[in-house]
């Protein structure tokens, strides 16, 4: 974690000096997600975005095929200020090991996000988030941990001159009396970066990373933990509309770094951008 915050300030100093850029930037085009990586930039007053994902996973494992696809729904919106964002996540997922399919709802997760800090000139912003994990999931099917769970998550983006942004998040995850009988509390980590080059101000090319630390709990009642680790290298490109509301399709490919990630997969990414009330001349 020292190292993460190092990283970040070193980020910053460098920024600090880089020469300003143009008026219009390529970076001011799409202020977006990264696809595995938080942004750090609450939704604008008045601005909603709905946010659709697609992941595909394959993976051999102990001499047996694994295919996942994992669909995600969120809505991002502003609470009477960008200082305050809501957002909720939905999740549903198919799941095919050995020739058995499944397929069920996720757990559900409610979202704040406080914009502790937002520098509008460097597109600098800092913005922690707390969720509560709702368990709308089916555990015994692995789609769900059966308890309510916390997360929290700490998202840092910023600009380095008229090309490039660049995306941090550290984060940890709590599930209390989680897993099989005799249930315990469960601990995971998460780490993230991505770096993004802006060719125009609608069109970008990628590269992400994210390492992930499970735990979990057997029946037995031990603990185990397990990394998965991707790097992701992907394209978005943005349609910006007459009334100001912008449609964002991308496309990445996870790669996995671990023997428990999926070795390759595919990601689709759809956000739409808009209005709900009339802007203040």
């Amino acid at each position: 974690m020292r190292f993460q915050f190092s990283v970040l300030a070193a980020l910053l100093v460098i920024r600090s000096y880089w020469p300003a850029g143009a008026a219009e930037w390529n970076v001011d085009g799409i202020r977006d997600n990264s696809f595995l990586v938080e942004e750090a930039y609450n939704q604008e007053p008045g601005v909603v975005q709905h946010i659709f994902s697609a992941l595909y996973g394959f993976n051999q494992l102990d001499g047996q095929d694994e295919h996942r696809l994992d669909f995600a729904f969120t809505q991002e919106w502003p609470v009477f200020s960008q200082t305050h964002q809501f957002s909720y996540t939905l999740l549903y997922s198919f799941a095919k090991t050995g020739g058995q399919s499944e397929d069920g709802l996720g757990d559900t997760l409610l979202n704040y996000r406080y914009q502790a800090f937002f520098d509008e000139k460097t597109l600098t912003a800092f913005a922690p988030r707390f969720s509560l994990i709702l368990p709308t999931g089916d555990g015994t099917r692995g789609f769900g941990n059966e308890t309510v769970g916390y997360q929290w998550n700490l998202p840092f983006s910023t600009t380095l001159g008229d090309f490039w942004f660049v995306h941090a998040n550290a984060g940890l995850t709590f599930l209390p009396n989680a897993g099989p009988p005799p249930r315990r509390h469960l601990f995971g980590y998460n780490l993230g970066a991505s770096a993004i080059y802006a060719i125009t101000p609608n069109l970008n090319l990628m590269l992400e990373w994210v390492g992930i630390w499970k735990e979990s709990s057997g029946e037995s009642g031990g603990l185990s933990w397990e990394f998965d680790s991707f790097i992701s290298p992907g394209v978005r490109r943005a349609f910006n509309f007459s009334n100001g509301s912008q449609f964002v399709i991308g496309l990445g490919v996870p790669i996995g770094l671990t023997r428990s990630s999926p070795d390759i997969g595919e990601f689709l990414y759809i956000s739409f951008e808009h209005r709900f009330e009339r802007k203040n001349d």
